[in-house]
């Protein structure tokens, strides 16, 4: 047999004993000698077939041990052996992973166009299994990342210099890109309660200046909260036969730690004015910076086109092959249940021991927790003072273009360093001690 095909067979064969162990088989899986035996092929085609599962997570290897099928999130982990630490699925090397295998096959390589109506085939599906709406794949529009995309878009919608209206407080990078085009950007604050100001919406809209709306898809970054579905409704009720764009920023909602989040804003507008923000860099990683942004328009497929975005044929086939193949969204909801662990333990920490000097809410989605704190502070100081400890400090002033958010923090933890955390967070209240005081004595 050729050692594709032997390839396969290994691949194949494993994929039935990870299955059996979710049914309730045996984890332990067998070694690289055992299963070449058994299949009759060589070690290294063996070896091959155990690293791609292990990069798509499917698999773990335990030094001294041996391979390991991985579980699905409530399938039975504390089954795992102690030795075993868990582990997050890198979807950068998966998706390197299935651009060898494709350069390495002898076939002629796919046109760059067909590669990218495969990769958009793959999106549309994607949205249109997710919710109400139906997405074509003319409907699908990459760029290279977020801002060539968003330039091309408010070109197309001659929407350049115009005003935008977007729910603060904002991504910071999607504030720089729409203040580099040069944007007039207004901004919705939340309430006293976290949710939306629907009177400010409401006025703000009414002005008749604002051509663009962008809203949360789902989850509202960097605050971390939910949107809730009176939100939703309140939001698709003031925007009704107005013409006005709704701009559904989708660029987070991979990182909500609930599996599903129900009905999305974009299932509640009129889908005529509707268009869809996403970015594959946010569910696989800085291998796949691309941005895509879905609409109805016919000018977007005209725009998109003169662009002529040149993205790579052979890293679209193999992210159209894991989205396919559903590998994204088996990592993503490993992913989700990391990082709801994280950010808990995190605010666990930051309860006990900074609880009287900040106010937070666990987030139910992102790797941040949004503080607010109760004695103002220096927070540039703040955030020099914190630099090189296991969390990362932003100013909350970044959030926003009009100078809001100046007595908020934003708090990130990786869980690279769990040891640390409680010394950084120790070092994060002297911090806030120490330059809250000498702010107090600046303004005395």
């Amino acid at each position: 047999m050729g050692r594709e095909f032997a390839y396969h067979k290994v691949y194949r064969y494993l994929q039935a004993l990870i299955d059996q162990a979710e049914r309730g088989g045996e984890l332990r899986l067998p070694s690289l000698r055992a299963l070449a035996r058994r299949l009759r092929v060589s070690l290294a085609t063996v070896q091959a077939a155990y690293g791609l599962l292990e990069n798509e997570g499917r698999v773990r290897s335990v030094a001294k041990s041996g391979y390991f099928a991985q579980l699905s999130v409530g399938t039975g982990e504390a089954r795992m052996p102690r030795s075993a630490e868990p582990v997050q699925p890198n979807l950068e090397r998966t998706l390197l992973a299935h651009e060898r295998r494709l350069a390495r096959q002898r076939v002629q390589a796919m046109p760059p166009c067909s590669a990218s109506v495969r990769l958009r085939e793959a999106l549309a599906d994607r949205y249109a299994r997710a919710g109400g709406q139906l997405w074509k794949t003319e409907h699908v529009h990459l760029g290279p990342d977020v801002q060539a995309v968003l330039e091309t878009l408010l070109a197309a919608l001659a929407l350049q210099g115009g005003t935008i209206l977007v729910a603060s407080p904002c991504c910071w990078r999607l504030l720089r890109v729409l203040q580099r085009l040069g944007m007039q950007v207004l901004e919705v604050p939340l309430d006293s309660e976290g949710g939306f100001d629907l009177g400010s919406l409401a006025q703000l809209l009414g002005q008749g200046s604002v051509r663009m709306l962008i809203m949360p898809s789902c989850l509202g970054l960097p605050g971390g909260g939910m949107i809730s579905a009176y939100d939703q409704q309140q939001v698709a009720r003031l925007l009704e036969g107005q013409p006005i764009w709704l701009l559904e920023n989708d660029l987070d909602s991979e990182r909500r730690f609930a599996a599903s989040s129900g009905a999305r804003l974009r299932d509640r507008v009129d889908p005529r004015w509707l268009l869809v923000l996403g970015s594959l860099e946010a569910a696989v990683g800085a291998e796949a910076p691309y941005a895509y942004v879905l609409g109805r328009h016919p000018v977007l497929g005209e725009a998109f086109a003169r662009r002529a975005f040149q993205l790579p044929p052979l890293r679209q086939q193999a992210l159209a092959q894991m989205f396919s193949k559903g590998e994204i969204d088996r990592h993503l909801s490993r992913q989700r249940v990391v990082l709801g662990q994280r950010m808990r333990q995190l605010c666990d920490q930051l309860d006990a021991h900074l609880g009287g000097q900040l106010v937070f809410t666990v987030p139910e989605g992102g790797h941040a927790v949004w503080v607010r704190l109760r004695r103002p502070a220096l927070a540039d100081r703040v955030v020099a003072a914190m630099a090189g400890t296991a969390l990362a400090v932003m100013a909350g002033a970044q959030f926003s273009l009009q100078g809001r958010y100046r007595h908020c923090l934003l708090l990130t933890w990786t869980g690279e360093q769990p040891s640390a955390l409680r010394e950084a967070v120790f070092r994060l209240g002297e911090a806030l001690a120490v330059h809250g005081a000498k702010r107090a004595a600046d303004e005395a």
